[in-house]
Order: structure tokens, then sequence, then C-alpha cells
């Protein structure tokens, strides 16, 4: 895990002999004086640009040049849960957003898994306000409301008791006066016959992802057709691929529409599904699913009513469950590359631009911050690093 290497160049920069992704050959990239990427241009390309007497050029000799991390499932950092958020602990928030920023994550969705109304009204209410004030740091670009509207027989460690049925009243109950803050929410689609819910969210611009799902194949094309565009943690809570009936994960991963977070510390999904998962769609993005405990040592710690032991990352509740990592996302990205699943290229990708697709943003591109990491692979070893390029 690499920390932020902060800079003294900050703007008025031409980086150049960059491999960015999406982009073929080297680039080179026109950094302004207000830190925003001017443009990202074939090296070789004659352009114009006053040099001016700051201006300053940085040859990254061949590494590769990307946008910080988007973590769209991530449950808590440094011992807070999100759904454990109140007023009175709210000053963690600036610095798990600052831990986050320090392991290569620009912006992120706190996660609500299944709790009580209560905490789930509580937890928007601060995360809402803070929102309206945040600067440093990662930034929250919303919430992932992972439940309540789940399937019990696949709600892993989500606590039965508070499961809700998925109607529209229901939704209603939870989203408050918060809907604008939400951005993505888990549900299981079979829990819906009059195939109202998925719409309604769809009309809200909350995306809609699927998970935690006994969804029949019929059942997830329906969901899909009515504007689900996500699918939550592929291969974990739901039914496996079957031959004749391929299910939601099958429904998914043939949709050009769809796209499946999935986690990538060998642990949620093997390296050899990992594989699969890979060939078998374009339509992926990786997530941390990372617990409260992200940021500490390996341990016994609090979670809601129970308690997880995190061991070597993974976390596991008392009766062996698998319940979320404590890994930061992009150690995923350096996963993919060191079980050769892809290349480098797509495994940056995988985190940085394709979950910034996945809720309706630009990839890298001009006209953004240059929040810029910088990622070099070892040829010898095969291990990839990376730095921030700016503070």
């Amino acid at each position: 895990m690499n920390k932020a290497t902060p800079s003294a160049i900050a703007a008025n920069v031409d980086i150049i002999n960059a491999q960015v992704p999406g982009y073929k050959d080297l680039q080179m990239l026109l950094i302004n004086q207000e830190g925003m990427i001017e443009q990202i241009l074939p090296m070789g390309t004659v352009f114009k640009r006053v040099p001016g007497p700051d201006l300053q050029v940085l040859d990254v000799a061949g590494d590769w040049i990307s946008l910080g991390g988007v973590d769209l499932q991530i449950n808590g950092a440094l011992g807070l849960a999100f759904p454990d958020l109140k007023t009175e602990n709210a000053h963690l928030l600036p610095k798990i957003s600052q831990f986050l920023w320090d392991v290569g994550v620009d912006g992120y969705l706190p996660t609500l898994v299944t709790t009580s109304l209560e905490n789930i009204q509580r937890s928007l209410a601060v995360i809402a306000n803070f929102i309206q004030t945040q600067k440093a740091g990662a930034q929250i670009l919303g919430v992932h409301l992972e439940g309540p509207f789940l399937n019990s027989q696949k709600r892993g460690a989500h606590p039965a008791e508070y499961l809700l049925p998925l109607t529209i009243e229901q939704v209603k109950r939870v989203l408050g006066d918060y809907a604008g803050v939400v951005k993505i929410i888990t549900l299981a689609p079979e829990l819906d016959p009059s195939d109202e819910v998925i719409p309604y969210l769809r009309s809200l611009g909350i995306t809609v992802s699927l998970g935690h799902s006994q969804a029949t194949t019929a059942q997830a094309q329906r969901a899909f057709e009515l504007g689900a565009t996500m699918v939550t943690h592929a291969f974990n809570a739901m039914p496996p691929l079957h031959h004749r009936e391929p299910g939601l994960l099958g429904v998914a991963i043939t949709n050009p529409n769809v796209m499946c977070g999935f986690i990538a510390d060998g642990q949620h999904l093997v390296p050899t599904m990992l594989q699969i998962l890979n060939r078998a769609t374009e339509g992926l993005f990786v997530v941390s699913d990372a617990l409260a405990p992200l940021g500490l040592p390996d341990g016994v710690y609090p979670w809601d009513s129970r308690q997880i032991e995190v061991r070597n990352g993974t976390a596991r509740l008392p009766d062996g469950t698998l319940s979320g990592t404590t890994l930061p996302l992009l150690v995923g990205v350096q996963n993919l590359v060191q079980w050769e699943i892809c290349d480098v290229e797509r495994a940056i990708a995988l985190a940085t631009d394709a979950p910034r697709q996945a809720i309706n943003l630009p990839g890298i591109s001009p006209n953004q911050s240059a929040n810029l990491l910088r990622w070099h692979l070892d040829e010898t070893t095969k291990k990839l690093t990376w730095q921030r390029l700016f503070s």
C-alpha cells in the first residue's frame, strides 16, 4: 500500500511519455495553471502552448497515469461503520476522507448495510450535512444503500430482523428526506412482483443494483428491462451460474448495459473465477467492500451488535460467514495484475474509469482536476506500485 507523495508540481506542467487508460500509445497531458487537465495528446503532436517561466515538464518514462480510484461500495474505515454515524462521531468523516485519499481514492460512496430505519436516517443526515462542507480528501459522491430490501435467503451477514419488503411505501420510509443523497440502492428484484419500485427509483435518479438475490433468469431480465443497471459484488450473495438457469449473473454479464461490481481480494472470488468474470464481460468495476477496520490492524472488532474477526484483511463473523475485507481499493488493482487476471491498463481502469462510468461520471479526459496517480510496473516481479503526482 502506497502513501500519497505530494509534489511541488501542482499546475502548469506537461506530463510526457505517459500511458493512459483508454488512449492508444504514449500520451502527453497538459495541466494548466488552475490544475486542470487541459489536453491529452499523442506524443509528437504539434500544439500551441505559451511556455512561461514556471512551466515544468515531467517525463514519466512509459508509466501509467490515471485518475484516482472511486469506491462504490465501502462500509467504513478507521473503526467507524457508516451505519453507526451520528453527530458525536461525525468528526471522523474528514479523517476517513483523508485516509482514503492517502490510499489513492478520489471519491467514494459510504455504504449503509441493512440496519434499523433509525440508523439509516441518522447516517444519511450526517452524510448529507458533511457533503455540504467537505473540502480536502476523497469526496463523498453520494450514498450506497445495500439493503434493507434483500432476499433473506441470500442476506449473508445482513441481520434478518431489519430486512424490509420491497414496496414503494417502504422505499419512501427508508429514503425519507434524503433521496437526493442516495446514489445507488442494492435490492433483490424478485421481492417486487408489481414491477413498480425500480422505475420509481430511477425516476429519483438513483442507480439500481441487483444483489443479495435469488432472482431467476426471467426475473433478472425483467429487472434490467425496468432500469436496473448494476450488480453488487458479482457471484457473492446470488445463485451460481448454471448451464440451464444462468440466473441473475448470467443475464447481467451478457447485457452490455449492465456493469458488475466485484471484490478482488482473492477470498470473495478466487483468481480462477476472476479470470472467468473478466473474460465474460467488459462491464466490470472493482469495489473494496471494506469494513470499519479498514486502516486498522487485524483483530476482533464490533460489527453492529455482533463481532467480526479480521485476518490478513478478510473479515468473518464468528460462524465463518464472509462479511467483507479491510483491504483498500487499489490493492485489488495490484492483485489483478499480480494474478495475471488482466493487463495493467484494464486493471487500473477497473478501479478508476469504470466505477465513474457506472455512476455516469467521465473517465480521465480534459477539463477535469488533475488528481492523478502514477503507476509503475516492475517487469521482473510483476509488482504494480503507485503514487500520487500532486498533493
